[in-house]
């Protein structure tokens, strides 16, 4: 019923807008404009003079990154932006935080559509391989910025758009051979835009490599195809995106000892045959394949009005699978089994756990731009279905054990309405208004059991207004200044909500507030550009896990009346000759939690592991974990001779703590990386290009980690404190070549 509603309500929907098209249509002018396909992110796009802080990455510089890497890897050096991979290398998991803000808090949107998850709020990227090479050009806004679908920008939003309609036909291979085993292939076409204004482009992709991490083998592959029909004034456009990942699992880290020994060292899938040898389970992966499917409308109303309303349609599903050595079969939910005259109270496992996801996602969104006056709205809504499960698939020992047996399941679902609206007006030649009005709507439930039997029953709504507002003062033509005021409010994720649920804490979950303070200042000649921003991130009931843990022993994340990011940002480039340029950013900042109480579990002794009451401990202020004081890069950028292009670049960055005890002894020492690209291309006979590309990573062959857990506990009797830890080193000197071919 919940489904025919919701797309009973999405028709009506479409039939208004083709009703409204009709209105509209008596009054349009001879006009052709060249923007319809950008209609509907420009309305969620940072403009030229919008007062936030943004960075833009063209087509351009998209094709100048290395194949290897995955999107995050591929804005690493962008300002204020620490990525890290599980696998060691751009291939398979790859993740970033902005600003310290990690994944959940960053928004992402292509076409204007919300690509997080809505129960997690994360993006795993790995589900869309090869997104590079399907990409028009990248926004990302630092901050709470514009008001965007999907859930609040609490840190960061990253701003996507897909290839736009190229005039002409063509064919492109894209071809690469990387460390590691690692092999890229990328094969595309396009009809161009026909005399009756059809455009077909499809892209099709396959990447594989054995990755840095023992058995973090990559198997991706991707499929993007667009159909679009071009009017004079109008265009819909049919956008079809599919990603499939099997991945080894790579996630669990490795302990100080093991880096040593051993760095590429994976425990994931270990057990141990009768002779007590060490085995790995040989089928340990994460299999995902997503599907995406966007219709797109859009309508030059008139020279100054622009409409554009996009129906989408995720549907994603996989699983885990895991070799689980000796657990006992009642963790499973099953009676212990008896063979012959032996009953066996554990086994061997191999599991699943399994997900099944829909989202169902409607949006349009209305321009006026005329004299003083550039006014943007939109209305969005979303629904998402989501099922969790799990199945034992093998048992060593088996005697009962039903086939494909499942011993969990529970359900999620989200519905998500915002509407916002937004104007800038010209006050004067150098002075304009900026303001944003947003309003959402969450209803999210859970219910059934988690694996280990415990009850999920919640439900919550929340209403948020999110209002921004700043101004911009032009001093010259080259340089102007900003400055912003923004409310980003978000609701608990998944995970925030699951353990505290399982242990009656989920009534007490708050919803977190983020006050945004920007001001910036830029100047942009032909042959200097410098920007500098300043801001001040200030949170209340900031959701953070504390160590805290339930009487029956879940983990409880807990909201911090008060924690803070403050920090300055600058970006520079400079082109002193007519081949080379200079470019760098520096982000400067400090990043705490005031009066937070860390929990700690303690037990009586190392022995006997007898757990006692947790002990707290209070910090005045402490660092926010994974949230370094300083982070940057450096880069020359030159042409040789001919067209062979040479580009070296550095990134560092500060130590960071991996958790929010400051103690530098669980934090991840500062690093520096090197980097460096050679590229030329050459003119074929007739009309086709090709290009050569080779990469060096890790240029100076660091042997660093950029991402890490850990574990602490107490013990009554005075021994030293255990802990567990879990790293991820990062690849060493690696390198790729590529070679691609355009006709």
């Amino acid at each position: 019923m919940k489904k025919i509603v919701i797309r009973g309500g999405s028709s009506i929907l479409v039939l208004f807008s083709m009703f409204l098209s009709l209105i509209v249509s008596a009054q349009e002018s001879a006009e052709r404009t060249s923007k319809l396909d950008s209609i509907v992110v420009e309305a969620y796009r940072a403009g030229k003079n919008t007062p936030v802080s943004y960075s833009d990455l063209d087509q351009k510089e998209i094709r100048k990154t290395s194949p290897v890497n995955s999107v995050p890897m591929m804005l690493g050096l962008m300002p204020s932006v620490v990525v890290s991979t599980e696998g060691g290398n751009g291939l398979g998991y790859s993740s970033m935080r902005i600003r310290g803000s990690e994944g959940s808090r960053i928004n992402v949107t292509l076409n204007g559509v919300a690509l997080n998850d809505s129960e997690s709020q994360e993006l795993f990227w790995v589900n869309i391989p090869s997104f590079s090479s399907i990409l028009q050009d990248i926004q990302i806004q630092r901050g709470v910025g514009t008001s965007v679908n999907g859930p609040g920008a609490f840190g960061a939003s990253v701003n996507m758009r897909t290839l736009l309609s190229s005039s002409k036909p063509y064919a492109t291979a894209d071809l690469g051979i990387a460390s590691y085993n690692s092999y890229m292939s990328t094969f595309g076409a396009g009809s161009g835009i026909t005399d009756k204004g059809y455009t077909f482009d499809i892209r099709f992709s396959k990447n594989r490599g054995d990755g840095y991490i023992e058995r973090a083998g990559t198997d991706l592959t991707s499929l993007f195809f667009t159909a679009g029909k071009l009017r004079e004034k109008s265009s819909v456009r049919f956008n079809y995106i599919m990603g499939k990942q099997r991945s080894g699992i790579t996630w669990e880290g490795i302990s100080r000892e093991q880096m040593e020994t051993d760095r590429r060292y994976n425990p994931a899938g270990l057990w141990y045959d009768q002779a007590g040898n060490e085995r790995f389970y040989d089928n340990e992966t994460d299999n995902y394949t997503q599907h995406h499917l966007q219709l797109v409308y859009t309508r030059l109303i008139r020279n100054y009005i622009k409409w554009g309303t996009t129906l989408h349609f995720t549907k994603g599903d996989g699983y885990y699978e895991n070799y689980k050595y000796d657990k006992k079969f009642s963790a499973y939910g099953l009676d212990n089994q008896l063979i012959g005259e032996t009953q066996y109270k554990k086994s061997d496992f191999i599991i699943r756990q399994n997900m099944d996801n829909g989202l169902y996602a409607i949006n349009s969104n209305l321009q006026f731009t005329k004299g003083r006056i550039d006014f943007r709205s939109g209305i969005s809504f979303s629904y998402y279905d989501g099922d969790h499960f799990g199945n034992v698939i093998w048992s060593m020992y088996d005697s009962s054990v039903p086939d494909n047996y499942q011993w969990y399941i529970n359900t999620g679902s989200k519905k998500d309405l915002s509407l916002f609206a937004r104007s800038e007006y010209k006050i004067s030649e150098s002075l304009i208004a900026y303001a944003d009005l947003q309003y959402r709507r969450i209803a999210y439930e859970m219910s059934g059991e988690d694996k280990d039997f415990a009850l999920m029953n919640y439900s919550q709504n929340y209403n948020f207004f999110n209002p921004k507002a700043g101004v911009t003062f032009i001093i010259s033509p080259v340089a102007k200044l900003f400055a912003s005021f923004a409310v980003g409010q978000r609701e608990p994720g998944r995970s925030d909500i699951k353990e505290s649920v399982k242990a009656g804490k989920g009534d007490e979950l708050k919803a977190e507030r983020l006050n945004d303070f920007e001001s910036g200042f830029s100047y942009s000649s032909d042959k200097f550009t410098f920007e500098t921003n300043i801001y001040f991130m200030e949170y209340k009931d900031q959701l953070v896990p504390t160590g805290r843990l339930s009487e029956t022993g879940y983990v409880i994340k807990e909201n911090v009346k008060r924690s803070y990011r403050r920090g300055i940002e600058i970006s520079t480039a400079w082109s002193p000759f007519e081949k080379l340029t200079l470019d760098g950013n520096i982000t400067l900042s400090t990043n705490k939690i005031v009066d937070f109480v860390m929990w700690r579990d303690t037990y009586d002794n190392p022995q006997e592991w007898n757990p006692l009451s947790q002990e707290s401990i209070l910090f005045d202020k402490t660092d926010i974990a994974f949230s370094p004081g300083l982070t940057g890069m450096i880069r020359a950028t030159s042409v040789l001779w001919g067209n062979l292009n040479l580009s070296v670049n550095g990134r560092c960055v500060s130590r960071q703590y991996y958790d929010n005890t400051s103690d530098i002894s669980r934090s991840i020492p500062s690093w520096f990386v090197a980097g460096m690209s050679l590229s030329r291309e050459f003119s074929l006979k007739g009309q086709g290009r090709i290009g050569a590309s080779f990469y060096i990573d890790n240029l100076l062959n660091r042997r660093y980690f950029s991402n890490a857990w850990v574990y602490t506990a107490g013990f009554n009797d005075g021994s030293p404190l255990y802990v567990e830890e879990g790293l991820y080193p990062q690849a060493e000197r690696n390198y790729t070549l590529r070679i691609s071919f355009s006709f």
